[in-house]
């Protein structure tokens, strides 16, 4: 059953970072935080460029991830654009206004997680 869990959570992992890297996210980032908390397998860390950019991001990865059977459980901060939260359960998506992910810095906080090649899922 685990592995299942984990191959879910890939495939869901791959997909969401496959859209948004072809809307063109900026310094999309993966953290594996399995070891550290309970609340999520992975955290997906991008910004956009301004508020259009961060709801374009938002849009196509919701719609592709639908398409592909994943509904959020949770969506925090789609009208303040600055901070949008995008809860899947295994894999919580975090997309920033450039000015707010330095503010949160969610990378320093969570550094204790393992940082995932994003290139490499994305071309897999």
């Amino acid at each position: 059953m685990e592995m299942n869990t984990d191959n879910n959570s890939m495939n869901l992992l791959k997909t969401a970072l496959k859209a948004l890297d072809d809307k063109l996210a900026e310094d999309i980032q993966v953290l594996d935080i399995r070891d550290l908390t309970v609340i999520a397998d992975y955290f997906i860390i991008a910004h956009g460029n301004n508020k259009s950019h961060i709801k374009a991001l938002i849009d196509r990865t919701d719609e592709v991830l639908s398409k592909n059977g994943y509904e959020p459980k949770q969506v925090e901060g789609y009208n303040s654009a600055s901070w949008i939260l995008l809860d899947y359960g295994n894999i919580i998506i975090h997309i920033f206004s450039k000015e707010d992910r330095l503010f949160y810095d969610l990378e320093r906080i969570w550094s204790d997680g393992k940082k995932i090649d994003v290139k490499s899922l994305i071309e897999d």
